[in-house]
């Protein structure tokens, strides 16, 4: 079996494919942010970003430990899983049109993209390795890149489509979920060494986190995970409060939004790259400390004439993603191999988890701080994350 490994080479169509299928598939993510002011007015007053991102991250930790407890990518095809997801989403996407009237009908639609994008992006991960056995970091950086590239791709459509009916949108988005679910199915499939998951085991987290090197990176990813989903949802708003506290002419801010957001996708493939030189942590560590670093420097960046802070917010884009891949990476090394899939499930629900924490005392905040103020929110995740992670950079260097 060794042999067979050190002998296999990854056909070349494999990355690409795998790609341009998650970026599809993810793309019904934040379909609701990209058309919130417009989704809003249907509503009525008084419903936030925050509360339909919320939903999402729910739905998505409640999939990804019912996909884990019924062990649903070992007893079936993970590719088929993937279709059948990508096609659930797409339908519970594009069900937000049908009750876009009614608060809890989009709150429950909402919840069921994240439910079933939990066998998108776990799925596709386990996919990715299935053709890669050597080489994650990189596989990884590419894949995650792409979610990223899915995640933006609503607010390129209204950024093209600012005529366009809001429900455009959600067509277009759930349209390209099928498809990325078709592009696995039919043109990849799984790999020659698909991976077998043991048992869900709920002492699986307290048994590894005893181990030091899991501890680090699974805090890393706690705290990257406190910024990163807060960041994304209300970069919008902040580009808006931008341009009414400086009265300059309106921003295109659905552009800026996906090009801020879709940065994150060079800083995941560059990580990729980087890996077999530098290795992980150093990759993670340097781009969770930019990150960071723009979260304390926010109120100054806010002050930033117009082309600088459009820089800004795009290099902070580029950073508060890019260690993403890494983290997933580190986390599957590091932990026990006899409890790996429990205990990645559980990290990843508890990384959503407080994303979801995150995203509420941010809209808790959103009219009691000045806006320059907000992002400040953010800067505990970063810094306790580097501060746990420091371990792992130390054993790097030495």
């Amino acid at each position: 079996m060794d042999r067979v490994l050190s002998d296999y080479r990854t056909p070349l169509h494999v990355l690409p494919l795998l790609a341009l299928s998650t970026l599809f598939a993810s793309s019904v993510w934040f379909a609701a942010n990209a058309v919130m002011p417009s989704l809003a007015k249907a509503l009525g007053d008084g419903q936030t970003p925050a509360d339909i991102t919320t939903a999402v991250q729910l739905g998505f930790i409640v999939g990804t430990f019912t996909f884990a407890a019924l062990a649903i990518a070992d007893r079936f095809a993970p590719s088929r899983v993937f279709m059948i997801s990508s096609a659930l989403a797409a339908l519970s996407n594009y069900s937000v049109v049908w009750v876009s009237d009614q608060y809890s009908g989009v709150l429950i639609a909402r919840f069921l993209v994240g439910f079933f994008l939990a066998g998108i992006y776990p799925v596709g991960m386990k996919i990715a390795v299935s053709w890669y056995p050597k080489g994650l970091g990189m596989a990884l950086g590419f894949l995650v890149g792409a979610l990223v590239l899915g995640t933006a791709f609503p607010h390129l459509v209204r950024a093209l489509g600012q005529d366009w009916p809001w429900q455009t949108v959600i067509q277009t988005t759930s349209a390209s979920a099928v498809i990325g679910g078709l592009i696995i199915w039919t043109l990849l499939g799984d790999g020659p060494n698909r991976p077998v998951a043991g048992e869900l085991h709920p002492r699986a987290l307290i048994d590894a986190f005893r181990q030091r090197n899991f501890r680090a990176s699974a805090c890393g990813y706690f705290g990257h995970m406190w910024e990163l989903y807060t960041f994304w949802a209300f970069v919008p708003l902040w580009l808006v409060a931008y341009q009414e506290w400086h009265q300059i002419d309106p921003l295109p801010v659905s552009l800026w939004s996906f090009l801020i957001i879709a940065a994150g996708s060079i800083g995941c493939a560059g990580g990729g790259l980087l890996t077999p030189r530098i290795g992980p942590p150093p990759v993670a560590g340097i781009q969770l400390s930019v990150s960071g670093i723009c979260c304390l420097l926010s109120p100054l960046i806010f002050l930033l004439p117009v082309e600088a802070f459009l820089l800004a917010l795009v290099i902070w884009g580029v950073a508060v993603a890019g260690d993403s891949p890494q983290f997933s990476a580190l986390n599957a090394v590091n932990a026990p191999p006899q409890l790996a899939g429990s205990a990645l499930t559980m990290v990843n629900c508890i990384g959503f988890s407080i994303s979801i924490v995150s995203l509420q005392a941010m809209e808790a905040l959103v009219g009691v701080l000045p806006d320059q103020w907000l992002f400040l929110i953010l800067v505990p995740g970063p810094l306790m994350g580097m501060l746990y992670f420091k371990p792992l950079l130390q054993d790097q260097t030495s």
